[in-house]
């Protein structure tokens, strides 16, 4: 990339301008936020995350040393979705994402994963280790009447088998839920640790839980930005206090970096509700991060 100022950075995520990934990670906005439940606008966070990234194009990661410049890297730009069209928009999505081989979406809300979770265990041939930072379990049934909201991609994934529900651990879980929803979550074998217990235990064993579930299975990382306190990431339609800070984020995923990872999203942000831009950079960090990943 040319030397400019960082305020001249190009618009692609990191400044990338490349449009193909020649065996290499592409990069797709997916501006959908027709199942959110609570505020909309997530539909503008693809856009909020590329124009954060500005801040993390001036060299190396500072502990992998990682120049995500040096990458077969690709800003394939936004996914295309059918207007107005919940069901429609997931099949589009699937058939989009089935087009790259390694996938890093910028949500957008979090419904977008089921189709990414279909169109990579496809890809792969068979279910998918799962690694899930959020204030919400997101395993409901349905949400108030709307079966593949932003609350159910989880459930779907487990039901239809494209994600192995004991390799799957969820992270900073701590919103209001009905019983039976975490009885269901639990009984299929999922690990949840609750955000009281990330702050009780420190990123490192929480990372250490994170390797032990996973294993060597293939395995994809979901990060909602609700994951964060809101006063990392007051941007986000649905915030919940007493959530993770960015530095215990950043802490964790630079301990499970040597995982089969296989993709990734990072979705919910809302730039309307955002204050400094902080819940898109925060946003941005999080896919910087899993660019950079060591191993």
């Amino acid at each position: 990339m040319p030397l400019v100022p960082t305020f001249a950075t190009p618009s692609g995520f990191l400044g990338v301008t490349r449009r193909e990934a020649a065996g290499g990670v592409s990069v797709a906005g997916i501006p959908l936020d027709l199942g959110t439940t609570n505020r909309a606008g997530a539909r503008d966070g693809p856009a909020a995350i590329r124009r954060a990234s500005r801040m993390l194009v001036d060299g190396a990661h500072p502990t992998t040393g990682v120049d995500p410049a040096t990458l077969p890297l690709a800003d394939v730009g936004d996914l295309a979705i059918a207007l107005g069209d919940l069901a429609g928009s997931l099949a589009r999505i699937e058939e989009q994402a089935a087009a790259h081989d390694h996938l890093v979406a910028l949500g957008g809300e979090h419904g977008i994963t089921l189709p990414l979770l279909r169109a990579l265990a496809r890809r792969v041939g068979g279910p998918l280790a799962l690694v899930h930072f959020d204030a919400h379990g997101d395993t409901w049934p349905e949400s108030f009447g709307q079966r593949f909201s932003h609350g159910q991609p989880f459930f779907h994934a487990i039901g239809e088998g494209l994600v192995d529900p004991r390799r799957m651990i969820q992270v900073g879980i701590r919103s209001p839920v009905d019983a039976a929803t975490v009885a269901w979550t639990r009984e299929r074998g999922v690990t949840v640790v609750s955000a009281m217990e990330v702050h009780e235990v420190g990123p490192a064993a929480v990372a250490a839980r994170i390797t032990e579930v996973v294993g060597a299975a293939p395995a994809y990382l979901s990060f909602d930005i609700d994951a964060l306190d809101p006063a990392f990431a007051p941007g986000t339609g649905t915030p919940e206090v007493g959530g993770l800070a960015t530095w215990q984020v950043q802490s964790i995923l630079r301990r499970v970096g040597g995982l089969d990872w296989r993709g990734m999203d990072v979705v919910e942000v809302a730039p309307a509700y955002d204050v400094a831009e902080i819940t898109a950079l925060a946003a941005a960090t999080v896919a910087w991060e899993y660019i950079c990943r060591a191993g």
